[in-house]
């Protein structure tokens, strides 16, 4: 007879799941389509820039010394490495859940009900012992273990815990991307600060040579072969030159501050060596291919972390229309008096439930929350097939920016040399009054513009270098 009945809720147990798995609304695909081409340019070779430590990419051993001060005090990557310690957290309370939840509760407290109630007219006939009734008011005392525990029955607690160790090695990406961006920013306004040293210098230079010019035109007019708008026009080019001067302290200044700040510290002089920037080779070039990024990029790492996460949430979220079973526990002594408390067996306690519920009606609440867990899973789809995407368009601009900015500065250092010569032919023609003071004005004007073109070139070069090494995945090894 008992095992009938036992057959009977069972029965009932699952025409109601069957009855509810009906209503389950399904989950929206998400399987990401995109796909890579097989190579930047023409060439296959897998040989990876990226694979190399910063610590060989950069030669420059003061720049190195920075990188490291700075992946140390980095405000930001402390910030970052926060995150990640909230993640590993997060795993913890997910690890939890899955685990019954036990404690001990100590109570007291006394009742005193009406004698002309059902409860007081029964308490009033009550003995413990023959001749003692039931202490009025009643007294109660408890000591007692009580234990709760889900059952995980459809994976909702495992899929969240899932879930959580996704996010958390998510995280970990996001150190690694910030990591490499971190390097690249240091590295940008080192090769900043260099190219702006020697504008300094390219500058200063100019200023002698305008000097120079402006005494032998002062001479000519003394001497009446030229006039006082030619001293007053080369006067207004040292003035504008001397003006750049502190103009490009300033930036130098700004610039220092700004390496500063991504160490960590106060304002001080960035060590740096000064001179033969424009001898600095970029590091050579080996893209490898396309799908390399999908290993090497800590951010398309951190967005399919991302969707893995998301697609266990659509599932955590779907078992939510399923019947949970829950079951509690209490064992413990319970008496109306301290000195009954530990009289066994009569003031032991204990008792043990299961529970089971599904959600029938009105479960608006989750289905909003399990659409809403779907669409999160598609953003988190397009934003992995976005950032695939962007990834490959930044190597692809910055290998087609590295071949024309070779052939750009090869034209530039032919028309620096052009104009060095040109500087020298117009100082004797205007000496020998074959030329005005506008053309060597001039002349001069276009040298200083062309010089310091030459150098930003420079600098964009072995910009670019680096930009595709940290596109391509490299730096946070």
């Amino acid at each position: 007879m008992y095992k009938f009945k036992s057959y009977q809720y069972l029965i009932a147990f699952g025409v109601c799941l069957a009855a509810v798995s009906c209503k389950t609304p399904a989950i929206v695909a998400s399987k990401s389509d995109i796909a890579l081409p097989e190579s930047f340019t023409d060439s296959k070779d897998t040989t990876n820039m990226a694979k190399q430590s910063w610590k060989t990419f950069f030669k420059d051993k003061n720049l190195v010394a920075l990188i490291d001060t700075a992946l140390q005090n980095n405000q930001e990557l402390k910030i970052t490495m926060q995150e990640i310690e909230m993640a590993k957290n997060d795993i913890r309370i997910r690890k939890g859940a899955l685990l019954p939840t036990v404690g001990v509760r100590a109570g007291a407290g006394v009742e005193k009900v009406g004698r002309y109630t059902s409860q007081g007219a029964g308490d009033a006939s009550t003995e413990i012992k023959p001749g003692i009734e039931m202490p009025d008011p009643l007294q109660d005392y408890t000591l007692a273990a009580y234990a709760h525990w889900e059952v995980d029955i459809w994976k909702k607690l495992r899929n969240s815990k899932k879930a959580a160790i996704s996010r958390y090695l998510s995280t970990i990406e996001g150190k690694n991307f910030v990591v490499t961006n971190l390097i690249s920013e240091i590295a940008d306004s080192y090769y900043e600060l260099l190219s702006l040293d020697n504008q300094l210098e390219v500058i200063r230079e100019n200023i002698k040579l305008q000097n120079q010019a402006l005494e032998i035109v002062k001479v000519q007019k003394e001497a009446a072969r030229t006039t006082e708008l030619a001293v007053q026009k080369f006067s207004a080019e040292v003035l504008a030159s001397q003006s750049m001067e502190f103009e490009t302290l300033q930036k130098i200044k700004e610039t220092e501050n700004r390496i500063n700040f991504l160490l960590g510290r106060y304002p001080q002089e960035i060590k740096r060596e000064k001179s033969g920037f424009l001898t600095l080779l970029p590091n050579a070039v080996t893209s490898g291919i396309p799908s390399q990024l999908l290993e090497n990029r800590p951010d398309i790492k951190q967005a399919e972390l991302e969707l893995a996460a998301a697609k266990l949430d659509v599932k955590a979220a779907r078992a939510e229309f399923y019947p949970s079973l829950e079951i509690s526990a209490t064992y413990g002594l319970q008496a109306f008096k301290p000195s009954y408390l530990f009289t066994l067996p009569e003031s032991l306690l204990y008792s043990l439930a299961g529970d089971i519920a599904a959600p029938l009606i009105n479960r608006n609440a989750i289905k909003a929350e399990f659409k809403n867990a779907n669409a999160r899973q598609l953003q988190a789809m397009y934003n992995y097939e976005r950032t695939i995407l962007n990834a490959y368009l930044e190597v692809s601009n910055q290998l087609s920016k590295i071949s024309n900015l070779d052939k750009s500065y090869a034209l530039r250092s032919q028309q620096v040399d052009a104009l060095n010569r040109s500087i020298d032919v117009a100082g004797d023609l205007f000496k020998s009054a074959r030329a005005d003071y506008f053309e060597v004005m001039m002349t001069q004007r276009d040298a200083l513009e062309s010089k310091l073109e030459l150098i930003e070139t420079k600098k964009e070069q072995l910009n670019a270098a680096l930009h595709i090494y940290r596109d391509l995945g490299g730096g946070w090894k």
